[in-house]
């Protein structure tokens, strides 16, 4: 059993978060209402888990999700593009009722995005990050700073689901989902926990 729990936090609202856009490798910055409440997501965890320092800290290198840690009272250890968002290709900056117009029913979950990840390298990348973690988890908490979809893949590889599985699970700007086990058997101890209003 490990010592310590992985917290995911997903990055504060953006325009384009708000407006619907797929937001991968576009660096898009917080909006005020974003930075506020990426402060809060801070409050919130110091409550959940107490004022002990992680093990670990990795983020997105992306400006959103590093602006949200550093509001949330986390200095990032290191930077990793690994926590960087799924690669939307050609849908990059468009809402999923624009794809649907040349791509009817089109979902990331379901469908590819052409130019950009299939869910198995996205869970590749998943499979990494949290082979790393579990490493420091003796040592403590890990905390991991990225975003909605990638941190839904997190989420259920972590309880040994597909990729395409994270669709059953809501990570909200900003949120935290929290992983832990039960006797050594991986299990989700918290989703979307958040202060949203």
């Amino acid at each position: 059993m490990s010592a310590g729990k992985v917290y995911l936090l997903r990055h504060g609202q953006t325009e384009w978060s708000v407006s619907g856009k797929h937001t991968g490798r576009t660096d898009v910055p917080l909006t005020e209402r974003g930075r506020v409440l990426a402060g809060a997501a801070g409050a919130l965890i110091r409550r959940v888990r107490g004022e002990d320092a992680p093990a670990l800290i990795v983020s997105s290198p992306r400006a959103r999700a590093r602006t949200t840690a550093e509001l949330a009272g986390f200095v990032p250890d290191r930077l990793d593009e690994r926590l960087g968002e799924w690669d939307y290709g050609s849908y990059e900056g468009r809402t999923t009722p624009e794809i649907r117009e040349t791509d009817p029913g089109w979902t990331v979950w379901t469908h590819p995005s052409p130019g950009g990840e299939t869910a198995e390298q996205v869970a590749a990348r998943a499979d990494g990050v949290l082979d790393e973690a579990r490493a420091a988890l003796p040592d403590g908490d890990v905390v991991l700073v990225g975003h909605g979809h990638f941190s839904r893949v997190l989420i259920a590889r972590w309880i040994g689901l597909a990729a395409t599985e994270g669709v059953r699970f809501a990570m909200e700007a900003p949120s935290w989902a929290v992983l832990g086990d039960e006797r050594g058997v991986p299990r989700l101890d918290h989703v979307n926990l958040g202060v949203f209003g």
